[in-house]
């Protein structure tokens, strides 16, 4: 009898490498929320409450921008007394919080993150303020940014290098 199965080349054994492509921002997205939902499964019980509370702070603050104005959301969330200086656990915490928040909130911009964190601040009695200035030598188009600071450390936004200090906004 003869032997039907054909006996397959070395070469093809050999498993092809695809060239390296860039991904889609789609496909990136995709797999940046698979890695959060599974950052989000290995949090402790605390810390799930404080990051659910951030997402609600992030995005009733969103809202808030969306619908109301600007002066007026800030004036809700400077409504509480905040005298005190926050330790650099507290403000870490809040910073990891508002910004993994905000990874979950459409269109959650600096400002909405500093308003948030400032609101979370607040409501543990610290004290922060809201920084805002502008890019230099932009150009044509003006870029704006926002920065939380407490304590003459920055909490949200990064650094400040390469922007004109406009205005503060808060205690």
């Amino acid at each position: 009898m003869r032997n039907l199965s054909k006996q397959v080349p070395h070469k093809a054994m050999v498993l092809r490498q695809e060239p390296a492509t860039e991904r889609s921002p789609q496909q990136r997205r995709r797999r940046q929320g698979r890695r959060s939902l599974f950052g989000i499964l290995s949090l402790s019980g605390s810390e799930m409450i404080f990051l659910s509370r951030c997402l609600l702070v992030v995005a009733a603050v969103r809202l808030g921008l969306t619908l109301l104005s600007y002066n007026r959301v800030r004036s809700l969330v400077t409504r509480l007394d905040a005298r005190e200086c926050a330790s650099m656990g507290e403000l870490r915490r809040v910073a990891w919080g508002v910004a993994a928040a905000a990874r979950f909130v459409p269109y959650a911009t600096c400002l909405t993150q500093a308003l948030s964190g400032q609101y979370m601040l607040a409501r543990q009695g610290n004290a922060s303020k809201i920084r805002i200035g502008i890019e230099r030598g932009t150009g044509e188009q003006l870029k704006a940014h926002a920065w939380l600071v407490s304590d003459n450390h920055i909490v949200l936004g990064g650094s400040i290098d390469g922007f004109a200090h406009l205005v503060d906004h808060g205690n």
